[in-house]
């Protein structure tokens, strides 16, 4: 079969004749030689010697003891072949003499494939004691993987937008710690799959797990020789492979094949929970570092067409992780396209939340533009249509903040509603403990209500904010009450890591507090800001853990805490299981809401009703949004045309506040004098004593301090 330059990576030759076409982008190369190693076998070296505008490419033919064979479609699909087997591990070289020796590559390191699908350590890095399995340095090669997992979702879960509640978690850290997975499953995909962990995630009510990074990863180099790891993984090594350091050990010893089904397995079974599965994906930097540091693949195959560089050869690194993918350059953004692709097909995912953004949308000029090609060739592709594309709409570089300002059909995390709540419900607490007025409830109403004023410029909808109170990184929801200063000094970095602007308050007390009453206020505020996260239009995210009161003892920047420190911890407190009890009413609340109004609410704002009372019951008047203090009011919202309204009640101030329950239109405009509230949840204990009870229009209802009562309207 004659050498193609497409598609990149190893692949049966489409002729199905049990030759291989194999291809890489390395413009940097003159030449490049193919080092194989079928199972069994010793290594090989094979010129690709064909080239196409920095593409490398060869046939490898059959091993001569394999007959001529003709592979049917299934076999093909498979991605394997008689010349390069399941199993076969390879890399690139520049290319040698011929007679050379042939190398070993755990002696003279190799060059990754781009588009390796699987991925193994050959050697340990030297001069380090007690390497961790992803410590810097280790020598790696790619693995050829075969594509055959029998997939049982074939009815996928695909809820509406609208109606999605993600559940952000890191594979290890949710499972690792439950007693009710067995001790080999736990932090594994397995042990994600597991119908402990499955059933879990069905009760809590979310409709989305977001995985921490799943793709290959290396420890940086100064984790290492810190005996530290990064946890977190967003420092890809394999833009293709599935981290091998989350399979069961039974996977990794089978190889980088188990691993990939192992993978596809636990997808599979969150599919069949009617959960869709997120992964959080690194195409901004990867793990070869700064420039002083070794080449793994891109690098050493083309260091300035793969990465972003100024007009003098430098390094434009808008990251802040010493080196940033150059999306100006069409190989790049080839590449990161046919990842998703891959992701998308071959295991299912149902979405990607994109780190650092911007990166991606940043021209030959290193200049942000929400009509790149990128984001352009995303919204063309068909294989990517409903796959849903969220962005961390900021990175480090000139013009990194773009919240809002993604192209339509994506949606942005939301870091102005971040700190908005925060604000609202803990540093306005703290400066009215303090004697202050605390603020307006103005800005909260803005978030609440979707933030319109950074979406709508650009022609979207309240759909396109993804809202969060925390995220991995960053303090959990319960040290958000908890500490007023980060605590970070096992990361090893004195402390200089990790951002100091938190918006948190401890309640009067830093860290761990024997007082019940401190113990109760925190966790009142926790509920108060899960309530708000679940009744603001929007996505709303919730971090794993959160809904059990989990806390990383004040360190906001855990990405190196492979330990207790970030697991999540099931050994539950009262206060954590009412915690968790609220957080799956809220959910149902939301989920009961939604069905009860029109398909397209709330995308179409004429068609969305939300009023805004004080606690008199009145209308909100441009005085009292702007009178420092006034942090009491009432949210009237639903659809008109839809069978049912919400009232949201707040009180954020330090007494407690006499309602009087408005009066308003109804959902079709006209005016309704008998309007019967019913509550259906109180985040203070007392008052949802009363869930269930009934109140009319224009009666009064002591709402107690720093609290919510949540509503139905009939």
């Amino acid at each position: 079969m004659q050498a193609r330059s497409y598609p990149l990576g190893v692949h049966p030759s489409p002729s199905g004749d049990g030759t291989a076409n194999v291809a890489v982008y390395a413009p940097g190369l003159t030449e490049v030689d193919l080092m194989f190693r079928r199972p069994g076998e010793s290594w090989q070296r094979l010129r690709l010697a064909g080239e196409n505008h920095g593409i490398h490419y060869a046939t490898v033919s059959r091993p001569r003891h394999v007959p001529e064979v003709e592979l049917t479609p299934d076999e093909l699909a498979r991605d394997v072949c008689p010349a390069m087997p399941e199993g076969t591990e390879y890399g690139f070289v520049s290319a040698r003499p011929e007679g050379s020796p042939v190398p070993d590559p755990a002696y003279e390191p190799v060059l990754l494939d781009p588009y390796g699908r699987g991925l193994t350590r050959v050697a340990p890095p030297s001069g380090v004691v007690n390497p961790g399995a992803d410590a810097y340095g280790g020598e790696y090669v790619s693995v050829v993987v075969a594509q055959d997992h029998e997939w049982r979702d074939h009815d996928r879960p695909r809820p509406a937008w609208r109606e999605t509640v993600i559940y952000e978690a890191h594979v290890k850290g949710l499972t690792m710690l439950h007693p009710g997975i067995p001790h080999e499953l736990r932090g594994t995909y397995a042990g994600l799959a597991h119908p402990v962990m499955l059933e879990y995630l069905r009760s809590l009510g979310i409709t989305a797990v977001e995985l921490l990074p799943v793709h290959a990863h290396l420890d940086e180099a100064h984790l290492t020789a810190n005996g530290l790891t990064n946890y977190w993984g967003y420092n890809t090594l394999a833009f293709f492979a599935p981290h091998a350091g989350y399979a069961t050990k039974a996977a990794q010893e089978a190889g980088p094949t188990a691993v990939l089904n192992e993978f596809k397995a636990a997808v599979d079974a969150l599919h069949g929970a009617g959960l869709q599965v997120f992964l959080d994906v690194v195409y901004n930097h990867t793990a070869e570092g700064g420039p002083t540091q070794r080449p793994y693949c891109w690098r050493g195959l083309g260091d300035r067409e793969y990465y972003r560089h100024d007009e003098h050869g430098n390094y434009v690194d808008v990251t802040g992780c010493g080196n940033s993918m150059d999306f100006g350059n069409p190989q790049v953004v080839r590449m990161a396209l046919d990842s998703l692709r891959y992701w998308v097909t071959q295991c299912h995912v149902d979405g990607f939340r994109f780190d650092l953004a911007p990166e991606l949308g940043r021209d030959e000029h290193h200049h942000f533009t929400r009509n790149h090609p990128f984001f352009v060739a995303i919204a063309a592709d068909p294989v990517l249509q409903g796959v849903r594309m969220i962005s961390e709409p900021w990175d480090v570089g000139a013009g990194g903040w773009q919240t809002g300002r993604f192209p339509t059909g994506w949606a942005d995390w939301n870091d102005h509603y971040r700190d908005t709540v925060r604000d609202f419900w803990l540093s306005g607490q703290r400066t009215m403990r303090r004697g202050g007025g605390g603020g307006t409830a103005g800005r909260l109403a803005g978030a609440i209500s979707g933030s319109a004023d950074l979406f709508a410029p650009h022609g979207r909808t309240t759909l396109a904010s993804v809202n969060f109170i925390t995220a991995h990184d960053g303090f959990t929801l319960y040290d958000l009450t908890a500490y007023d200063a980060k605590h970070n000094e096992a990361n090893r970095e004195n402390n200089a890591d990790g951002t100091n602007d938190n918006h948190s308050w401890n309640h009067d007390h830093e860290g761990f507090s024997p007082d019940v009453r401190v113990r109760a206020a925190r966790a009142a505020t926790a509920r108060n800001m899960m309530a708000t996260l679940l009744f603001s239009q929007g996505i709303p995210m919730i971090t794993a853990g959160d809904e059990l009161l989990r806390s990383q003892e004040g360190n906001n920047n855990a990405y190196c805490q492979d330990n207790r420190l970030s697991w999540v911890d099931w050994r539950l407190t009262p206060l954590d299981r009412s915690m968790l009890r609220t957080t799956q009413r809220l959910i149902r609340i939301r989920r009961a809401f939604l069905a009860s109004q029109p398909r397209d609410f709330p995308t179409r704002p004429r068609d969305v009703v939300l009023k805004w009372y004080a606690s008199s019951g009145e209308p909100m008047s441009d005085d009292l949004w702007q009178t420092d203090g006034v942090r009491a009011l009432q949210i009237v919202i639903g659809a008109r045309g839809g069978d049912l309204a919400g009232l949201f009640v707040l009180n954020g101030t330090v007494s407690p506040v006499a309602a009087v329950l408005p009066r308003f239109e109804n959902l079709a405009g006209s005016d309704v004098e008998g309007a019967s509230y019913r509550l259906v949840l109180a985040t203070d204990p007392q008052l949802d004593e009363l869930t269930g009870n009934r109140w009319r229009a224009g009666e009064e209802l002591t709402v107690p301090a720093q609290s919510i009562a949540m509503f139905a309207i009939a």
